[in-house]
């Protein structure tokens, strides 16, 4: 008895496959709607239908009486929001923090990502140093949170650092806050900056020299237009981290509040979703602002 060939069922197979393919590739536009199907899924249905929902919610009230759900439009939240001196100081504050906590960053990634990318020459301690710089992002967020609050409560670290000058740390608080928030966001400054630097060839900054420029001429002439773009991309990881960060302010703040512990605290304590879906509103318009201010430098078209 001899067995049934298989080939004209692998054949006609092979040749729906060939067919298919031949038909994406002469659609590029249809092939690009298959790979990118998945994924703007994800992004509209899961992310920014959720967005959306949370946003309606910001225009519903509760009942004063039994906290349910209100489903009529009104913008009592709003004006809630923007009457209340508190929510103000604490936008500000939010602000000052996030623009503070960029700034750190910035200065202290300038030099370490030069030094990686143009002063060290051995390959491998260029990659050591820039492993080094990711691995605060190795332990968990709540891990490195309580470490700050042990070594900036009384009698914590700081203190004993400062004991010996006649000094005494600054304890939780403000203070605790920034240092703490731009020691969790330094890596997301540093990698943007270090690729950039990479970019800028070695033989500007020589040629620079050798035209008789110092080396305060060289960064601001040379080196810093070039790296501009990466800058601005890790000010907008810093930035945006910052503005959104609740969890960290708990630990290591004290009584410090920021704009995110209101969104949090309204509806995870008070159980009002509508004050909480308007307070979002806050860090949403200042990202869109921030981000259409950069895209007027023309340096997201660089990235």
């Amino acid at each position: 008895m001899v067995a049934p060939t298989t080939q004209p069922t692998t054949s006609a197979s092979r040749g729906r496959s060939s067919s298919v393919s031949s038909y994406l590739y002469r659609h590029p536009r249809l092939r690009l709607a298959g790979l990118l199907s998945a994924p703007m899924l994800w992004l509209v249905v899961l992310y920014l239908g959720s967005l959306t929902i949370m946003l309606v919610a910001a225009f519903w009230s509760t009942d004063s009486f039994t906290g349910a759900l209100v489903k009529k439009p009104t913008l009592s939240n709003f004006h809630t929001l923007l009457t209340g001196q508190v929510y103000w100081v604490v936008a500000l504050r939010t602000l000052g923090i996030a623009v503070l906590v960029t700034l750190i960053d910035l200065v202290l990634a300038i030099p370490l990502a030069f030094t990686a990318a143009k002063v060290v020459r051995s390959r491998r301690l260029r990659y050591a140093l820039v492993i080094a710089v990711t691995m605060p992002l190795w332990a968990g967020y709540l891990v490195k949170g309580y470490a700050m609050q042990t070594m900036f409560i009384n009698n914590g670290v700081i203190d004993w650092m400062l004991a010996p000058l006649g000094l005494k740390g600054p304890g939780l608080g403000l203070a605790a806050t920034i240092f703490s928030l731009a020691y969790l966001w330094l890596p997301y400054m540093v990698l943007p900056v270090y690729a950039g630097m990479e970019r800028v060839p070695s033989s500007l900054l020589e040629a620079s020299g050798d035209l008789g420029a110092s080396t305060s001429q060289t960064f601001r002439g040379v080196l810093l237009p070039m790296i501009f773009p990466a800058l601005i991309a890790g000010s907008i990881f810093t930035f945006s981290l910052t503005l959104g960060d609740y969890i960290m302010v708990k630990i290591v703040g004290g009584t410090t509040q920021m704009f995110a512990n209101i969104i949090y605290d309204s509806f995870g304590v008070a159980n009002n979703l509508p004050l909480a879906a308007a307070a979002a509103f806050f860090p949403i318009i200042v990202i869109i602002c921030y981000l259409l201010a950069v895209r007027r430098t023309g340096a997201l078209d660089n990235l």
